[in-house]
């Protein structure tokens, strides 16, 4: 099995910064997509922005230019840097990740419990 634990969450102001941290451990062969979805109150989940390896990387217009995803493959670990937070970015942020965990097994999904984060005066 694959854990994933973000962190970084919190209560920031509008224009604020906030970046998230997510780290797989557990019985990794290996992981390919890496990255984020949100859900806000009364509302479905979205995605955020994922990460896969010779692909490219897209936002939705609601977040591009403000939000920036990054890796350490080294460290199984993705990150999520958010600048100039507004309310509306105020959701439950789940680190999301596609992996194996034996050379010859499927690829499975794995989510995060999700890390709050508040974006309010």
């Amino acid at each position: 099995q694959v854990q994933l634990v973000e962190s970084g969450g919190g209560l920031v102001q509008p224009g604020g910064s906030l970046r998230l941290s997510c780290e797989a451990s557990g019985n990794i062969f290996s992981i390919y997509t890496m990255g984020w979805y949100r859900q806000a109150p009364g509302k479905q989940r979205e995605l955020v922005v994922v990460d896969t390896p010779g692909r490219s990387t897209n936002y939705p217009d609601s977040v591009k230019g403000r939000f920036t995803i990054s890796r350490e493959d080294a460290k199984n670990t993705v990150y999520l840097q958010m600048n100039s937070l507004k309310p509306e970015d105020t959701a439950v942020y789940s680190c999301y990740a596609r992996a194996k965990i034996t050379r010859w097994g499927v690829t499975d999904d794995y989510w995060g419990q999700g890390t709050q984060v508040t974006v309010s005066s």
